[in-house]
């Protein structure tokens, strides 16, 4: 093996694995610089479930050189603003909203304060703050054809459909950014005396590497299964363990389609709800502690038939997918990194999986040192990072669990059982009591989950914060600025409402004209 590394092997297809290479190659000369290889197993399928992203995807597919109309044709893709949650505080239909667009103001006056202090009336908390809520209420895209590729009006990310994804990367990644493509089996793994990896035996031959990204998916054929990394459950905070899939047509072909994912409440778990261009992509997650297969699948059907499709599960069999909610304790060993479901899985909810690879893998591309001596001190600074990514994961997560008030099943009861609850978010639920969390909470300019994620969950689910606003030198001027905001916030929600198109017409449009040049 060479001191330098000139070849990054990267194992494993789907789309972990194609956007890795992808942002790899778009950093790297793959002519005269690094070269990238991926293999991918041609009896191995891929999960393809993953279908929603955050807004992080749109810089990482202009920096990949995919044109947005190309990404939206290809993908069956949809734009995503966010989550409408349903029935998750008392098991109803009660419903709030996780825009993607920050509070109005966010960077110079907390909204959150004088909201918890009734300076709003009566107005949910995401509909005084932004006017994102008010369109995704009435269905419209976030922006105008007018807008060029990957700008915005208001944020948003998207929905896709994760197979045609994946294809559209590998053709991206081959024909235009130099990534060699082996379609091969792996048979073995071959390491020097001191641990590092040198090759791989596979059905067409040995494939040498200087480093290699285990995007391997579940089976973890690197980390897992070569290096014995363990997994770090998280079943005793987060319980949700396995999945029903299935893939449903609107009833209409010109049906609305929706601009959020929907996730709605259900006694062992929560259903989601994904709208494509051509069909749904629905599931039911669940605690295989707390429900029985078959009393989830009832549960899908009745959710299907009552939101549009009235054959339910009589005319779609719906896929079951297991898993174990944890990630590894470290992901980068010597010469190797996981990357995707290699690396660790807990749930859907938030659409987690694809940001984790995006940030997994520009981090490779900017660390990732031309000689093997460094890479020590540099995997030191990834696990430690990317630990701390997963532990904020499993907070952001629980909190949407904890805030519940539902007492109709033991799923949801257990889930406020405090030896169930990070020590770190039980510190600051406390906290919040007291104080709105706010930007300058935030350590990362790249966080996941920023602090108006937080509000909008807090919030949307009915938690106070008691603010003493009076006691503030300049109070008065605090709240009519508090004021000012969220009458522009409501002046905003009715311009966009007049001027953007709906949701389907816009994706039509750019399907066959594409948006304006930047």
């Amino acid at each position: 093996m060479s001191q330098s590394i000139d070849h990054i092997v990267v194992l494993g297809g789907g789309t972990a694995g194609w956007l890795t290479a992808s942002i790899l190659a778009a950093e790297f000369d793959t002519q005269a610089g690094i070269k990238v290889t991926l293999i991918e197993s041609p009896s191995t399928p891929t999960i393809g479930v993953g279908e929603g992203t955050w807004p992080s995807m749109r810089s990482t597919l202009l920096k990949i050189g995919i044109p947005e109309k190309d990404f939206i044709s290809a993908c069956s893709a949809t734009m995503k603003q966010g989550t409408l949650f349903t029935g998750w505080l008392r098991g109803g239909e009660e419903t709030y909203y996780h825009p993607f667009t920050l509070p109005h103001g966010f960077t110079e006056l907390n909204l959150a304060e004088h909201w918890s202090s009734g300076a709003f009336g009566q107005l949910p908390f995401a509909s005084a703050v932004t006017p994102q809520f008010a369109v995704c209420e009435a269905g419209l895209a976030p922006k105008q054809l007018q807008v060029p590729d990957y700008a915005f009006t208001l944020n948003y990310g998207y929905h896709l459909d994760a197979a045609k994804f994946a294809e559209l990367l590998r053709n991206h990644a081959v024909n235009r950014l130099g990534v060699h493509h082996v379609l091969t089996d792996v048979t073995g793994i071959n390491a020097s005396a001191e641990g590092a990896i040198q090759s791989l035996t596979t059905t067409s031959g040995p494939v040498a590497g200087d480093f290699f990204v285990d995007c391997s998916g579940f089976r973890s054929l690197l980390i897992g299964e070569h290096y014995q990394v363990p997994l770090r459950s998280q079943r005793d905070i987060l319980f949700n363990d396995s999945a029903l899939a299935v893939q449903v047509p609107y009833d209409e072909a010109q049906s609305s389609i929706a601009t959020t994912t929907r996730a709605t409440a259900h006694q062992a778990g929560w259903f989601w709800d994904i709208g494509l261009q051509h069909r749904r992509g629905v599931g039911a997650v669940f605690s295989s502690a707390h429900g029985e297969r078959d009393s989830v699948e009832r549960a899908l059907d009745a959710y299907l038939r009552r939101t549009g499709y009235t054959g339910g599960l009589d005319e779609a069999s719906p896929r079951l997918i297991e898993f174990s909610p944890g990630y590894r304790e470290s992901f980068w060993q010597q010469n190797c990194v996981a990357i995707g479901l290699s690396a660790g899985f807990i749930e859907p909810l938030e659409a987690s999986a694809l940001v984790l690879v995006e940030l997994s893998a520009r981090r490779l591309a900017e660390q990732l040192p031309r000689h093997q001596a460094q890479l020590g001190h540099i995997a030191e600074r990834f696990n430690a990072e990317f630990t701390g990514r997963w532990a904020q994961i499993i907070e952001f997560l629980k909190l949407h669990y904890v805030l519940s008030q539902r007492d109709d099943c033991d799923y949801w009861k257990q889930h406020r059982d405090r030896s169930s609850i990070p020590e770190g978010l039980l510190s600051k639920l406390e906290e919040w009591q007291y104080r709105c969390p706010w930007h300058q909470d935030e350590h990362r300019v790249d966080e996941m989950f920023p602090a108006a994620s937080y509000q909008y969950v807090l919030y949307g689910m009915g938690f106070r914060t008691e603010v003493d606003l009076s006691v503030r030198r300049n109070a008065a001027a605090q709240h009519q600025k508090a004021i000012s905001l969220s009458h522009e916030v409501q002046q905003q929600a009715q311009k966009l409402a007049a001027h953007l198109p709906a949701h389907r017409q816009l994706l039509e449009e750019a399907s066959v004209r594409g948006f304006a040049t930047r």
